[in-house]
């Protein structure tokens, strides 16, 4: 007898968009179908070029977002196994969660929303969710418009982390975060039926809850190792007031100041808390072992808080949700809050991500100006669709976000020359 691999689920939460006969395969569930589909689309393997924190050129160490989607992916997917939500429908979310980021990481999202603000802007976010189901060809509905890769209802779902369109975040809390462009919002709409308003489904939250976790952990790991962060300096008592400070600044007051030097303190009692840091194999493997020690550490306290506050045998959809202690959520600020003052915000980092943003500025520019001539076949074919001129700048902005770090340089270099 072979189990229903996607047991929990309903009729609706297994729909597709464009109607598709269901997966032949012994065992197989929709859900490892869509997660088979992310895995193998042209955005995925992108990523492997695109900057997470650090830029891929900076040393073969530091994560990239493909190394980081993945291991996103196993934090989900093992914190989905413990609570018995389907692992590979938030799997495939935690694989397609960044699958929107521009080159140049979040500087770069900053740039292509600044030169799209008079067409909605840009948001990695709502990009993902137009690559999913528009950009990444492979289903066409009858009338011959691409509908992406066609997932499922739930599965689109699981890798929405702002369901709710821009001129409402407001409402929900967020002043620039949104999942959907207004030209997006057929799907979209027919994704949410059903659905509370502005409310993440549990695989949506526990893929964010996941990032979360790698984040901070890793981009902690890769900052100690590229020496942007001197673990002597966090361990150095004298330190704390101001390191406290840069990190509320970070955080932007959510969490007390008592809160943060509470979580400090505890990252510190760790047995792994590495004093010093200077590159050896044992530095190496004890600075492994912290952060496999806090990954841990934040996935079993969250899913005992999870699991305490349950009132339903079935945890999927939206039947329970993910709530993160507050000694988790302030460790995780910390952990932020030091790769941001120290990488992100530094000011010797400052002329280099100004550089960054004016190189896709230019660039955007002057894809524009060539009147579509430099498109790749794909978006060439989307320009000359265009019946306005505001459509055919969506098409830039779209383009320039697919391009990896090293594919917008060379790009820059032969069209800005």
């Amino acid at each position: 007898m072979t189990l229903n691999p996607d047991a929990g689920y309903q009729g609706a939460d297994l729909e597709r968009f464009v109607p598709q006969p269901r997966s032949q395969s012994v065992g197989r569930g929709e859900f490892a179908r869509d997660r088979a589909r992310v895995l193998h689309s042209a955005a995925f393997r992108k990523l492997s070029a695109k900057t997470q924190v650090l830029s891929p050129s900076s040393g073969d160490f530091a994560r990239t977002r493909l190394t980081h989607s993945l291991e996103v992916a196993q934090v989900g997917r093992e914190l989905a196994t413990a609570l018995g939500v389907n692992p590979d429908l938030v799997d495939m979310g935690c694989l397609a969660h960044d699958l929107g980021h521009p080159p140049f990481g979040h500087n770069g999202e900053a740039a292509l929303n600044f030169w799209a603000a008079d067409i909605g802007g840009f948001e990695g976010n709502a990009q993902t969710f137009r690559i999913l189901t528009r950009l990444e060809p492979k289903i066409y509905d009858d009338s011959g418009i691409s509908r992406g890769l066609n997932l499922t209802r739930s599965s689109l779902d699981a890798a929405t982390k702002y369901p709710w369109r821009l001129s409402r975040a407001s409402e929900f809390g967020s002043l620039t975060k949104f999942g959907a462009y207004d030209d997006d919002l057929e799907v979209f709409e027919w994704m949410r039926q059903g659905a509370p308003e502005g409310i993440k489904c549990v695989e949506a939250q526990i893929m964010d809850f996941a990032d979360d976790v790698a984040y901070s952990a890793h981009d902690f790991e890769d900052s100690i190792v590229e020496g942007f962060v001197n673990p002597a300096d966090l361990s150095d008592p004298s330190s704390d007031v101001g390191l406290i400070e840069e990190i509320s600044k970070w955080s932007d007051g959510e969490l007390s100041r008592s809160d943060l030097e509470v979580a400090l303190a505890s990252l510190r009692s760790s047995l792994h808390w590495l004093q010093t840091f200077d590159g050896s194999a044992q530095h190496l493997a004890k600075l492994k072992n912290l952060t496999s020690d806090l990954i841990g550490s934040f996935v079993s306290r969250t899913t005992d808080a999870i699991l305490a506050a349950a009132a339903s045998k079935s945890l999927a959809r939206y039947r329970a949700g993910v709530i993160v202690p507050v000694k988790v959520r302030s460790e995780i600020a910390v952990l932020k809050g030091i790769v941001a003052s120290a990488v992100m915000t530094h000011n010797s980092r400052q002329p280099y991500y100004e550089q960054q943003r004016e190189l896709l500025i230019e660039l955007a520019d002057a894809m524009l100006g060539k009147n579509g001539a430099e498109l790749d076949p794909v978006a060439k074919e989307l320009w000359d669709k265009c019946e306005s001129d505001r459509a055919r700048k969506r098409v830039i902005v779209d383009f320039v976000a697919s391009l990896t770090d090293p594919a917008a340089i060379a790009l820059h270099s032969r069209v800005c020359a």
